[in-house]
């Protein structure tokens, strides 16, 4: 097997404290952040929705779905639109604000660890964390961020 084969394009994604690390393939585009129109009764985390290519789009605080204060927006928060795999939105889009522009990286075996460090609750929407060369980003579980998401537009 080629050494091409064994590489996964990723992204790094900054949030104020963390940093996420998801396949290149699940992110459908970075944009530029716009306030999201909220929905009363919505959580903190569930910033609310806009329009993006003609589709309404929930924005969340990925900090905030894992119990953490959601961030204040500044001129680098932009938004990640991540594909919804799971088929539970509508839209087959989600968005979570993030503190500046994704960094795009090639990961293997030999530069991604394990990182038991810290657990996570079950109800969290992280997999698990790993250490990658002086990182320690987070693998979000996007169809768990994704039934998140579809309860709290169903609530709201």
């Amino acid at each position: 097997m080629s050494a091409s084969a064994e590489e996964l394009y990723s992204l790094l994604v900054p949030l104020i404290e963390e940093r996420l690390i998801v396949p290149r393939a699940c992110v459908a585009e970075v944009i530029r952040f716009s306030k999201p129109e909220r929905r009363e009764g919505s959580g903190d985390w569930m910033l609310g929705t806009i329009t993006w290519n003609g589709r309404e789009l929930p924005i969340v605080a990925f900090e905030g779905a894992i119990g953490k204060d959601i961030p204040a927006v500044t001129g680098r928060t932009r938004v990640v639109v991540f594909y919804a795999s799971g088929g539970k939105l509508k839209s087959g889009y989600f968005g979570v604000v993030t503190q500046g522009f994704p960094q795009l990286v090639r990961v293997n075996r030999e530069v991604l660890k394990l990182h038991a460090a810290k657990a996570w609750p079950d109800d969290a929407p992280v997999l698990c964390q790993v250490k990658m060369i002086n990182e320690y980003p987070l693998i979000p579980h996007l169809e768990k961020l994704e039934s998140m998401i579809e309860n709290e537009l169903i609530q709201a």
